[in-house]
């Protein structure tokens, strides 16, 4: 099933990955899930590879807005 991407569909690259190698990988694009409690501490939820989520410092993460094509495309091999 696809995803149509929304406005609501954000993604982050990560920039560190100090003290979480086997977890996130610096320069890897990542799905932001919305979490207002992760957002008040300063977190932010990702989704990894293997379509679990996790809450890092925000930090760690640059936003990015990506073009439609390319968004589409993670959105489709996500699911």
């Amino acid at each position: 099933m696809k995803t149509e991407p929304s406005p609501t569909n954000k993604f982050a690259v990560c920039l560190n990955n100090e003290g979480y190698e086997a977890s996130l990988e610096v320069g890897k694009i990542y799905r932001v899930i919305p979490d207002e409690t992760a957002e008040i501490n300063s977190l932010i939820r990702v989704i990894d590879e293997r379509g679990e989520d996790y809450a890092f410092s925000v930090n760690r993460f640059h936003a990015i807005e990506l073009p439609k094509p390319i968004e589409e495309a993670l959105l489709s091999v996500a699911n």
